[in-house]
């Protein structure tokens, strides 16, 4: 089997479920049940009320950019056929922000405010890896 191109995130034992799921390409969150708010990245307690009840929901996979910038050298020489592309934190409509690349679509066109839909990469190991691209509509 060849290298991977990208760097390949660790699953810590917090993050097994949000990846296990990925194999199905499910996008889950944490979600805290007692003060009702949505959690990522997963962790033992709640940073909006420090409760420890917290259970896995499922994302829509859909969201905003709320900030973005156009990678044109990568840190990872791997990437660098990659390159340009664009690195973007995305508010779910959940109510997260999560860090992801956008594609099927020029980095330069990626905007803030943009609607975006989940897609995904396959891992090396067989998980997914959650990427966003333009939201064509619900």
């Amino acid at each position: 089997m060849s290298d991977p191109i990208r760097l390949e995130p660790p699953v810590s034992s917090l993050s097994v479920p949000f990846w296990e799921a990925t194999r199905a390409k499910r996008l889950l969150v944490q979600w805290c049940v007692d003060c009702q708010t949505a959690v990522f990245y997963p962790r033992a307690d709640c940073p909006s009320c420090f409760g420890t009840r917290l259970e896995w929901r499922e994302s829509r996979g859909r969201g905003t950019v709320y900030s973005v910038t156009v990678e044109h050298k990568p840190q990872n020489p791997r990437m660098a056929d990659m390159a340009p592309y664009a690195v973007a934190l995305v508010d779910l409509d959940e109510g997260v922000r999560l860090l992801s690349n956008v594609v099927n679509v020029a980095p330069d066109e990626v905007a803030v405010g943009m609607r975006v839909a989940i897609t995904w990469e396959e891992l090396s190991d067989g998980r997914n890896l959650p990427l966003f691209q333009p939201d064509e509509g619900e």
